[in-house]
C-alpha cells in the first residue's frame, strides 16, 4: 500500500467514505474486507485532471456516463472536465449550470470543473470562479471548435491579470498560431506530413508567451498536455527564475512514438502531436527531473465517423486521444520497463493532480482522506481492445496492445461497485457541492 510516498504493507479502514485509519498488516477489522492479490499494489485513485466529456451537447461524442465508466475501469476515481467542447462552453456560469445538470446522476466517479476564458468572457471569470470551478482553460491557437475561440496576445494577457486577481489558475493549450499557420499542412494520409504541421516551433513560441504572461501579471499558470521536449529548458529556467508555471504532460506521449505510428490512421492524431521516439526520452527525464510536474490522459474522444473524417487524410480527422481507461496501466507499464517504481506514477497521476487542483481529499491513502482507491496487479496483463473499452466511441490510440500491470479493484468512497449515483460533483473549496 502506498502511504507517505512509500510502499509498506498495511491494512486501511474505511469510514462512511473516508479513510479511518492506516494500520499494521495484521490489524483485526469488523466487517467486510477487500482482499486483493499479494503482488498487488493498494494505490491512491488516480485523479485526472484533463478530460473532455463533451455533455452537455455532444454526447455522442461522449458523455458524463459512459466518461465516468471508463474512468472507474481504469482506476481513476475523479475527473476534471475541460470546458470544451460541450456546448453550451463553460465560459459562463449558465454553461456551467447546464453541465452540471447534465452531469447529476450519471456519475461512477467524483467530477469537478474547469472554467474557460475566452474572447468577450473576462467579466465571466469571476463568477465562475466563486461558482467553483478549479481554474480557466484558454488556447492560443484555434481550438478546433468554434464555440470556444482563442484569445489574442492582448486578450490573454487581460485574462491573466484577471486570473491573477482571483488567484486562480490559468491552464493554457500553448501552439502559437503564426507558426502553425506558416507550416506546411498540405491534404496527406502520411504521419510525418501531420507532424511537420504541427512542428515543436509552434509549442516552444506558445510556452514563451506563456511565461511571458506570468511574469508580467504574477498570475499561475499551467502549461496542458506537453509535447515538445524542446520547450523543458525554457520550463526549467522559468521554475529556476521562480514563476509560477506548472507542467503537465500525456500518456501518448510517453508510451507511444511517431516512428511506429502508420499512415493514415486518425486514432493517433492528437495536437500537439506524438513526437519521435528520442523527444519521447527526454520528457521521461522532464517528469523524473520534476520539470514536469504531472500525468493526464487529455481524454479527447470523437466519434468514428469524424476520427474517419477525410478518408485517411490527417488533416482533416479530429484530433484527439481517448485514453481515460488506459491511461494509468500505460504509463505504469511503461514506467515500470524503465525500473520506475509505481510510487511515483502515482505521484505524477494521483497525488500532484489533486495539489495542483486543490483537491486535498483526494490522491492520497491517509485518515480524513476519500477511500478512493485502486488496486493494480504488475503481475497480470491488459490486452486492449478498442470495441471493449467503456467510453462511448471504439476507437483507441492503444487498440491492439498488451499492457505489463492490470488495474484490478477502484474503490470510490469505499466501494468498488460501478454506481452511477455514486459519483458527487465537486467545487473549488466547496468540497461536495452535489
Amino acid at each position: 500500500m502506498l502511504v507517505d510516498g512509500a510502499l509498506r504493507p498495511a491494512t486501511v479502514t474505511i469510514a462512511e467514505g473516508r479513510v479511518s485509519g492506516v494500520e499494521a498488516v495484521d490489524h483485526p477489522v469488523a466487517g467486510p474486507v477487500l482482499d486483493v492479490p499479494d503482488a498487488a499494489y493498494v494505490l491512491p485513485g488516480v485523479v485526472d485532471t484533463h478530460v473532455h466529456v463533451n455533455e452537455p451537447g455532444r454526447t455522442h461524442w461522449e458523455g458524463f456516463a459512459t466518461a465516468t465508466r471508463a474512468a472507474h475501469a481504469g482506476g481513476v476515481t475523479t475527473l476534471v472536465d475541460m470546458p470544451l467542447n460541450s456546448v453550451p462552453p463553460t465560459t459562463t456560469v449558465a454553461g456551467l449550470r447546464a453541465k452540471q445538470e447534465a452531469a447529476a446522476g450519471r456519475l461512477a466517479v467524483d467530477v469537478a470543473f474547469w472554467g474557460g476564458a475566452v474572447p468577450g468572457n473576462l467579466a465571466d471569470l469571476e463568477p465562475l470562479h466563486e461558482a467553483g470551478v478549479l481554474g480557466f482553460k484558454c488556447f492560443l491557437s484555434p481550438s478546433g471548435v468554434e464555440e470556444f475561440p482563442p484569445l489574442d496576445p492582448a486578450g490573454f494577457e487581460e485574462a491573466l491579470a484577471e486570473v491573477a486577481r482571483l488567484d486562480a489558475l490559468m491552464v493554457v493549450h500553448a501552439e502559437d498560431p503564426a507558426v502553425l499557420d506558416a507550416a506546411p499542412h498540405p491534404p496527406s494520409r502520411a504521419y510525418a506530413d501531420f507532424l511537420l504541421s504541427r512542428p515543436d516551433e509552434a509549442e516552444t513560441t506558445a510556452v514563451r508567451r506563456v511565461l511571458d504572461g506570468a511574469r508580467a501579471t504574477g498570475a499561475r499558470v499551467h502549461v496542458l498536455h506537453l509535447s515538445s521536449a524542446r520547450a523543458v529548458d525554457l520550463l526549467a529556467d522559468a521554475r529556476a527564475e521562480g514563476l509560477p508555471v506548472t507542467v503537465e504532460t500525456c500518456p501518448h506521449y510517453l508510451c507511444l512514438e511517431a516512428d511506429a505510428i502508420p499512415d493514415a490512421a486518425p486514432e493517433f492524431k492528437c495536437c500537439p502531436p506524438i513526437r519521435d521516439r528520442a523527444n519521447r526520452e527526454r520528457l521521461w527525464e522532464a517528469l523524473l527531473a520534476g520539470v514536469v510536474d504531472v500525468v493526464v490522459s487529455d481524454h479527447s474522444p470523437t466519434t468514428a465517423e469524424e476520427k474517419a473524417r477525410g478518408g485517411g487524410d490527417l488533416q482533416q480527422a479530429w484530433g484527439g486521444v481517448a485514453g481515460l481507461q488506459v491511461g494509468f496501466t500505460a504509463v505504469a507499464a511503461e514506467a515500470a520497463a524503465r525500473g520506475i517504481g509505481v510510487e511515483r506514477v502515482a505521484q505524477w497521476m494521483a497525488t500532484g493532480t489533486a495539489d495542483l487542483v486543490g483537491l486535498p481529499d483526494k490522491g492520497r491513502i491517509a485518515p480524513g482522506a476519500d477511500a478512493d482507491l485502486v488496486v493494480h496487479d504488475p503481475t497480470a496483463t491488459t490486452e486492449v481492445r478498442a470495441a471493449d473499452l467503456a467510453h462511448r466511441n471504439p476507437v483507441s490510440a492503444y487498440d491492439g496492445l498488451t499492457l505489463a500491470g492490470r488495474v484490478t479493484h477502484t474503490l470510490v468512497r469505499g466501494s468498488s461497485v460501478v454506481d452511477h449515483a455514486r459519483g458527487r460533483m465537486l467545487g473549488r473549496m466547496l468540497g461536495r457541492t452535489a
